[in-house]
């Protein structure tokens, strides 16, 4: 990729020294370093509004069952996962006598 534009930022002293010494440790080029870091950051920004989106879609369809009368509340269901887990338990001491 070709370097097309030059990126200028302030930082404090200590943080921009701390951030050579680093980089030099490993032997590479600071610029190479903060564009990989610049690049993880665009990542992990578009995975994070991605997901959000998801759940956003999820969350609405969600609603839009329960309005129409689709859905069951949430204690329904709780009871009903709760006795499933009664009946498992007591099969599995069963089986263990």
């Amino acid at each position: 990729m070709t370097k097309q534009s030059v990126f200028t930022m302030k930082l404090e002293r200590e943080l921009r020294e701390a951030f050579m010494a680093e980089a030099d440790a490993v032997h590479r080029p600071a610029s190479q370093v903060a564009r990989e870091l610049m690049r993880e950051y665009v990542e992990r920004q578009r995975e994070a509004r991605e997901r959000d989106e998801f759940l956003r879609r999820k969350v609405e369809k969600a609603r839009a069952s329960m309005r129409a009368g689709r859905g069951r509340p949430n204690d329904e269901l709780e009871a009903e996962a709760a006795a499933r887990r009664t009946a498992l338990l007591r099969q599995i001491d069963e089986v263990g006598e």
